[in-house]
């Protein structure tokens, strides 16, 4: 009896050589579970995200906030600081934006969803760009992380999310985005978005180029849906201002 009951606990366990490929299988598979519960729990993060973004854009109407941003060029290793002041409002579908460049030089950028404008008052100039066509390159650009939703996140760019991470105090979620517009992937081969979850915004992007240049922006004092005066969104130019509009 004693014999018939080892015989059969041989066979179960495999010995020598298959012992070490059952060992492997198993182990394989306990990383394959374990890799199907961390996507599942990704994806679960990223439509947390998501959604908290839906409902910020829902609810969203205006926002002003601090701005620091660092333009890079590889070619030269040079960084760009530039500080100042933005403003966001809702008009009707559109989200327009408006950046108040206080340093290293004065200069006023004003995007209405039809056109964008560039102010500079040492000079005295306004340069005109008609996005046309291609105003959701712009909107890509210029609005992203306030006021859209995360529906048309995902419409737009393959978004992966990446974790949480601490920004300016904020526990944020990395969110790093794909663009499926070629257009936009030849002007951006990735950008990345720290989004507060608790108000569905931006607090920090990478914006990076096929190039190796990358523009880094970091977003602080935040406040949404207060009172925006509405000359905050006109460009204080005088009567002598010119105004360019450059072709193509």
């Amino acid at each position: 009896m004693t014999a018939a009951i080892s015989n059969q606990q041989s066979a179960r366990v495999p010995q020598g050589g298959n012992r070490a490929r059952y060992s492997l299988r198993t182990a394989l598979s306990v990383v394959a579970l374990c890799l199907v519960a961390s996507m599942i729990v990704q994806a679960q993060n990223l439509e947390s995200v998501l959604a908290s973004m839906d409902k910020a854009a829902a609810n969203f109407h205006s926002a002003q906030c601090d701005f620091v941003w660092d333009q890079y060029q590889k070619v030269v290793d040079d960084h760009d600081y530039q500080k100042g002041t933005m403003y966001f409002r809702r008009q009707g579908n559109d989200v327009q934006m408006a950046a108040n460049i206080a340093s290293p030089a004065k200069k006023y950028v004003l995007f209405t969803g039809d056109l964008v404008s560039v102010y500079q008052p040492s000079i005295d100039q306004v340069t005109e760009y008609n996005p046309g066509k291609n105003k959701g390159d712009f909107e890509s650009y210029l609005v992203l992380g306030f006021g859209g939703s995360g529906r048309d996140l995902a419409k737009s760019f393959d978004v992966n999310y990446a974790g949480m991470e601490q920004v300016q105090g904020v526990n944020a979620a990395k969110l790093e985005l794909t663009p499926k517009s070629q257009r936009v992937k030849s002007m951006f081969s990735t950008i990345t978005l720290w989004i507060d979850p608790a108000r569905g915004v931006s607090v920090q992007q990478m914006f990076q180029e096929p190039s190796g240049d990358y523009r880094f922006a970091k977003y602080s004092n935040i406040q949404l849906n207060q009172k925006i005066p509405g000359d905050v969104f006109k460009l204080k130019t005088t009567g002598h201002t010119k105004v360019i509009k450059p072709s193509g």
